[in-house]
């Protein structure tokens, strides 16, 4: 309710005065509070900037930002031993990147198949003609689409961030695979290569509506190239003890990118399956 005050004659440049209460609002710790609301639709948590267990920063364009925060599950970690799994789980994450699985794989074929009697020249050369094309080239794209400001994070964690990326990878991947073969490896080596190709198409098109996990899938396509050797490679004694740790190794992976937040468990599954299933199937060719 107005009072006398409000009607007396005010001196030119008068500014109201803001009241105690208004004033206490804005500097309250609530204030910070009222920007987390809930959605609706969800009944979640909708922050201005979420924040991941692997301590990215926040997007610099809101948009994509927003689209990371739909694909990922915030969480804080408030124990030592919760700091020590986030930092363990980042290191696995990136020493398993997607873009470094040929890597690993064309290593696992020179010493663990028949290839492993070609000449240490031969397996230095293949080994860093795989590395520059399915390592160094798409990570040099990904960082000028970074610098052209196309993505905003090089992790690619957004959904809307993956489609140049794994176009890249597509090529690279069905590149690799037509010059190995021509140079005269094994079918089933090339189908390796055409077999991630296959995986990351489907990714491909899984993304536009759903975030599908591509380390797993990459690490998955391991698993199935070490099983393939075992067929048709002329395998090494002990290979049933590295296919047994190459599954391990997927179960840790998949669970690191769960406790990271950056999949759910279907996505996990659904990766491994697509990883799996496309470089088992193409290698029966």
């Amino acid at each position: 309710m107005s009072n006398h005050y409000d009607y007396m004659p005010k001196p030119e440049g008068w500014v109201p005065p803001v009241p105690e209460e208004t004033a206490a609002a804005a500097e309250s710790p609530a204030a910070d509070a009222a920007s987390a609301r809930t959605d609706s639709a969800t009944g979640s948590a909708v922050q201005a900037e979420p924040a991941s267990r692997d301590g990215d920063s926040g997007e610099s364009n809101r948009d994509s930002s927003r689209d990371s925060s739909r694909d990922t599950i915030e969480y804080e970690d408030t124990t030592p031993a919760e700091r020590v799994l986030t930092r363990m789980a980042n290191i696995l994450s990136w020493i398993f990147v997607p873009l470094m699985m040929p890597v690993y794989g064309i290593l696992l074929i020179f010493n663990l198949s028949i290839l492993s009697l070609t000449t240490t020249s031969t397996k230095v050369f293949f080994t860093l003609t795989v590395f520059g094309a399915n390592f160094v080239l798409p990570m040099l794209m990904v960082i000028l689409l970074k610098k052209m400001g196309l993505i905003n994070d090089i992790g690619l964690n957004g959904r809307r961030e993956r489609l140049v990326p794994y176009i890249i990878t597509i090529v690279c991947l069905l590149g690799t695979g037509w010059f190995l073969y021509f140079k005269g490896a094994p079918l089933w080596v090339a189908m390796f290569f055409a077999g991630g190709a296959l995986a990351a198409f489907i990714n491909l098109i899984v993304n536009f509506r759903w975030k599908i996990s591509a380390h797993a899938a990459g690490i998955a396509g391991i698993v199935a190239m070490l099983i393939q050797i075992t067929k048709e490679g002329f395998p090494m004694p002990g290979m049933t003890l590295w296919i047994a740790a190459s599954i391990i190794m997927a179960g840790l992976l998949g669970s690191a990118r769960v406790w990271l937040g950056r999949h759910t468990l279907l996505q996990v599954l659904a990766g491994t399956a697509v990883g799996f299933l496309s470089v088992w199937s193409l290698s029966l060719l």
